[in-house]
């Protein structure tokens, strides 16, 4: 199984950073791909940054890399991972927190990928908030975002926290927070190729 971590936006992508400046989701979502790729790797598994650049690149480019290794080694031998951190404005400081996934819309392979994740959020981010959607009987929410719409492998989105709470931003920039969102990643995704005989 190919594991295929996209991560949130680039330098040049204007916002998408705590309001005091802190926490850049382009720095940060990178440096969370990068440590999840190292430790699927050490695990023995097969993983592949598909944005390598620090500058943003397009959602049709990154729709565009996944779906090439699509048809070069088969849809059903790959999963997407997109990281991001979450953020409630557009200015000040939120009172919005917690952590979510979202899929596309309907039951697919990557509503049970996502409740890996959710059960791994939950162990790993013990007294943060889970924020889920159970109306349709799985926690993920489902939303029409273009790099889950248009990638043909089963994709889940990741919002890590709020990039414009504070209290969420001081624990994202610790080490601790860094090897929680890390460690929910590489265990979520463990466990849903486990669960598939991959």
């Amino acid at each position: 199984m190919k594991i295929l971590i996209d991560n949130g936006h680039g330098a040049d992508t204007k916002g998408k950073r705590s309001p005091d400046g802190r926490l850049l989701e382009y720095k940060y979502t990178r440096e969370i791909a990068g440590r999840v790729e190292k430790e699927l790797r050490a695990k023995g598994y097969d993983v592949q940054l598909i944005v390598p650049e620090t500058h943003d690149v397009s959602l049709t480019e990154r729709a565009r890399r996944v779906n090439e290794i699509c048809g070069k080694i088969g849809t059903a031998n790959v999963i997407l991972i997109s990281i991001h951190v979450n953020a409630a404005g557009n200015g000040p400081w939120m009172t919005a927190r917690g952590w979510s996934a979202f899929t596309s819309k309907g039951q697919t392979k990557a509503d049970i990928l996502a409740n890996h994740l959710y059960a791994a959020a939950e162990k790993v981010l013990a007294g943060h908030k889970i924020r889920k959607d159970m109306s349709d009987g799985d926690p993920d929410w489902e939303e029409g975002f273009y790099i889950l719409r248009k990638t043909k492998c089963p994709a889940v989105l990741t919002e890590n926290l709020f990039q414009d709470n504070k209290d969420d931003v001081d624990f994202l920039l610790s080490d601790k927070g860094k090897e929680a969102i890390v460690k929910l990643h590489v265990d979520g995704i463990v466990s849903y190729l486990k669960s598939i005989g991959a």
